[in-house]
């Protein structure tokens, strides 16, 4: 398949880019003219690898996160969230549904939100390497705008 538009941004491990990322991966998606649903469901996915890279891969503290996406020619749509942070040590177990490595108000639902709202996610970590989620998502249609530039 034939990439139509790619990015990729690198920015801190802070709350408050949470919401930038959410933003951004919307903005690059508009040229699919994506229904509502399927914006709201990449977005919420977006939100929560983000936040696994502050909260786990980071544990609050400092480092970057890289947000890569590409549109490919048949809708389908693959991001990237890459951190550098401490790592998954147990990748089956931490997508189980309620495992949270950290107590308080944490649901330990973020893998299974992901999955839910995509059509596919792969996670790859190495303890004290960081950690890489990938997630694919086809958005079937797509505007003028984006079919002209395939015929460019």
């Amino acid at each position: 398949m034939d990439i139509l538009n790619e990015m990729t941004l690198t920015f801190s491990s802070k709350s408050m880019n949470e919401n930038f990322a959410r933003a951004a991966v919307s903005a690059f998606l508009l040229p699919l003219d994506p229904t509502i649903t399927e914006l709201a469901d990449v977005k919420t996915a977006v939100s929560e690898a983000v936040t696994n890279a502050i909260i786990h891969g980071y544990e609050y503290g400092e480092g970057t996160i890289t947000l890569g996406a590409k549109i490919y020619s048949n809708g389908r749509v693959v991001i990237r969230i890459r951190d550098k942070g401490k790592g998954i040590e147990d990748i089956k177990q931490a997508m189980e549904p309620l495992f949270s490595t950290v107590g308080g108000e944490r649901a330990g639902l973020g893998f299974a939100v992901m999955q839910s709202f995509m059509d596919d996610l792969r996670v790859t970590s190495r303890k004290g390497g960081g950690t890489t989620v990938t997630m694919e998502k086809y958005i079937i249609r797509r505007s003028r705008a984006v079919q002209s530039d395939e015929n460019d």
